[in-house]
């Protein structure tokens, strides 16, 4: 089962996509800079900035869209680059989700939100890896219910709203992660018993 958020998004950024790759933009700057933009959305979340952190969130999951369909559109897709993907993306989390840590520590001094929070990264990388280690053994994992861009819908809207959607966001986003991991564990073990 394919993302529903990727399968719409892809569609809806194809144009832009199609511009940029004119222009000679490359897949791997994109890709950076998305990664820059997840920085700074952490870096305004820290801080309790949720609006700021929201629009670059925003930006930087664009650019998570715009540089695969940059390469698929120009055929300009490498092995490296679906690598550097791949890792940037993880750090992007891992920024952002240290900046929710931040909040959460400095301005409402709450243990119970740090603690979801590092809860809901930790899970957030177990479903990467699980992907990433099932295509390993030949294995498609494109499968549970908080894919990387369902995740980012969530946070994006709890950033958008404020601190109270994002305490509901981390009660919602954390155990439906480890359920994706578990729900991934399943798949691959169908689909190498078989």
């Amino acid at each position: 089962m394919k993302s529903w958020v990727k399968g719409r998004a892809r569609r809806a950024i194809a144009p832009l996509a199609a511009g940029l790759a004119g222009l000679g933009v490359e897949p791997n700057h994109v890709t950076l800079a998305g990664l820059g933009f997840s920085l700074l959305a952490g870096v305004f979340l820290a801080f309790g900035r949720f609006h700021w952190a929201a629009a670059w969130l925003l930006l930087g999951s664009l650019s998570d869209m715009l540089d695969g369909a940059i390469a698929r559109t120009f055929d300009r897709g490498s092995r490296f680059g679906a690598f550097l993907d791949s890792t940037v993306d993880r750090y992007a989390e891992l920024f952002f989700f240290s900046g929710v840590v931040l909040y959460f520590h400095h301005i409402e001094s709450s243990s119970l939100y740090v603690l979801l929070a590092l809860l809901a990264a930790g899970g957030s990388f177990g479903v990467s890896y699980a992907r990433a280690r099932a295509e390993g053994l030949g294995v498609d994992c494109s499968v549970g219910v908080m894919e990387r861009p369902e995740r980012l819908v969530l946070l994006i809207l709890a950033c958008l709203v404020g601190p109270l959607a994002l305490r509901v966001v981390l009660w919602i986003l954390t155990p439906l992660v480890f359920y994706t991991v578990w729900q991934r564990i399943r798949h691959v073990r169908r689909r190498t018993e078989s």
